[in-house]
């Protein structure tokens, strides 16, 4: 049969996640990860969100474009239950999907309209830069939020005993980040998920790890449950000793 439905891009993301490691494994996880769902023509309209400063926040349907073309498989293995365990792709929220679709709940800080550009100011997100979204939608406390719900092998939120330390420059350069007064924040709610691969964390020797949050890298080493951030760099200055 011929597939009739062709979905637009409304809009895309701008997230300080810009790789999928360190990326939370569901939205509102940590409230201090901040974004931008910018609107694009036609639909940067501002008939088209008249309202939704009313909603304290928004579904959002999006494309996981970074893997969309890796195809999908009928049986996938969550991290949650140590990337050991088969479950059914239905049966998760897993990337690798016959649609390539995801759906992420954020909260809405805001609305900017300046110049004909429409932008949503959004937190606790679970997206990567650059994530095309296809359509918002209300979230409405009465019918989404069931208290009498279960989450299956995820009925509560992830929790680990990690603990995270900075290095005095470390802690010194966040400090110093004006334009990003949460930053450290962010970087300890990330690293207290611990986004390290399951098969990784039963490694007992001390290991070390790099991620990129908005324009800065930031180099850190595990110790059993103990995180330390040894340095943060902006991009452009590693770009500059090249």
């Amino acid at each position: 049969m011929t597939n009739p439905y062709q979905m637009q891009v409304i809009g895309y993301i701008e997230s300080p996640y810009k790789q999928k490691f360190a990326i939370p494994r569901q939205p509102g996880l940590i409230p201090e990860a901040t974004g931008k769902l910018k609107l694009q023509a036609p639909y940067a309209s501002e008939t088209m969100i008249r309202g939704i400063e009313a909603f304290s926040h928004l579904w959002l349907v999006f494309v996981f474009h970074e893997t969309a073309d890796k195809g999908w498989s009928p049986m996938v293995r969550p991290p949650r239950l140590g990337g050991n365990t088969r479950k059914g792709v239905f049966a998760t929220r897993a990337t690798f999907r016959p649609n390539p679709l995801g759906l992420s709940v954020v909260k809405l800080d805001g609305v900017e309209i300046h110049n004909g550009a429409v932008t949503l100011l959004i937190s606790g997100i679970d997206l990567l830069d650059g994530t095309p979204i296809l359509d918002i939608k209300p979230y409405l406390p009465y019918s989404d939020a069931l208290a009498d719900a279960r989450g299956g092998f995820a009925d509560a939120a992830p929790e680990t005993s990690m603990t995270v330390e900075f290095s005095a420059a470390a802690e010194q350069f966040c400090r110093q980040q004006s334009a990003y007064p949460k930053l450290q924040q962010l970087i300890e709610k990330v690293l207290k998920q611990d986004p390290r691969p399951p098969y990784k964390k039963q490694r007992e020797s001390e290991q070390t790890y790099g991620m990129t949050l908005y324009n800065f890298n930031i180099k850190w080493t595990v110790n059993g449950e103990h995180n330390y951030v040894t340095e943060i760099i902006k991009l452009s200055e590693l770009a500059g000793c090249q």
